[in-house]
Formats: structure tokens, C-alpha cells, sequence
């Protein structure tokens, strides 16, 4: 007698590297560094609100791109450092929310633009355009992810 029993075998988790290597930056270190000072490719923006599910202007808004200066960069090709820079903090804030939910896209999103009482009411999105702003966020997001809520 043969049973048709099936082997569970669980899905591979995607490593981390794999999200930055889809928008084409490296997620540490000296060659982020580097991405960063030579400026941050304009194809990193889109692929960016792609992932996210944003439309262009929203993350524009979040990162403060200006639109006039949003159109000087796609036809540039790259975006100043500091631009470059509130892209990647919108990244990490954005791939950290996704480990959060367990690789739930729709449920990461969805926790950003929504006010969250461990940020005063804020919504998450609202404090990518700082350093202090991101750093809060990720700050909840580990506490959160170990449980301590105070």
C-alpha cells in the first residue's frame, strides 16, 4: 500500500539582500556609502514606489522631493545626497515594517500610513523625512518586534 503523503517544505524566506538588490543599492556599509556620495540612481526612486505601492508623488512627498525637483532628477538621472539619502531611510523604515509582518507587503504599508500610538499618533511615513523621525520608527519596529511595548 503507497500513501501520497507529501513532505512539508517550507518556502525559502528571502533574505534581506535580496529587497536591496531589487532596487539596486546595497543595504550597508562602504558601497551604500558610495551609492550614496555618487548620487542615487533615478531607477532606485521608481523601483522604490513600485515596491512600495506608492504612487510617485506620494513618496516624493514623504522624502520631500519637491515635483520640480523630482522632474530635475529623472532627467538628470540621480538624485543629490541628501535626496538619496531620505530615499534609502524610506527603504530601511519600509524593509524593517515588512520583517515586522512577517514579509506582508500590504500589511506593511498599511501600518505606515497609519497613525501609530507608539509614535504619538503619528503616522510612520510622517517621520522618514528626518534622521530622528526614521530612527523612532525603527526603534518601535524592534520593540515591537520583541514584544516590549512601554
Amino acid at each position: 500500500m503507497q500513501t501520497d503523503i507529501k513532505a512539508y517544505r517550507p518556502k525559502a524566506a528571502a533574505r534581506k539582500e535580496d529587497f536591496w538588490k531589487s532596487l539596486g543599492l546595497p543595504s550597508r556599509g562602504p558601497k551604500l556609502h558610495e551609492a550614496l556620495s555618487e548620487g542615487i540612481p533615478y531607477q532606485v526612486y521608481t523601483k522604490l514606489a513600485s515596491v512600495s505601492g506608492l504612487e510617485n508623488k506620494e513618496l516624493a512627498r514623504y522624502v520631500v522631493i519637491p515635483p520640480a525637483t523630482l522632474q530635475r532628477r529623472a532627467k538628470a538621472g540621480r538624485f543629490s545626497v541628501d535626496e538619496g539619502d531620505r530615499l534609502y531611510r524610506f527603504a530601511e523604515v519600509y524593509k524593517s515594517a515588512i520583517d515586522l509582518f512577517e514579509g506582508d507587503k500590504e500589511q506593511a504599508s498599511k501600518w505606515l500610513l497609519h497613525p501609530v500610538r507608539g509614535l504619538g499618533g503619528k503616522r510612520p511615513v510622517e517621520m522618514i523625512a528626518t534622521t530622528a523621525g526614521a530612527e523612532a520608527v525603527l526603534d518601535l519596529i524592534g520593540r515591537l518586534e520583541h514584544g516590549v511595548f512601554a
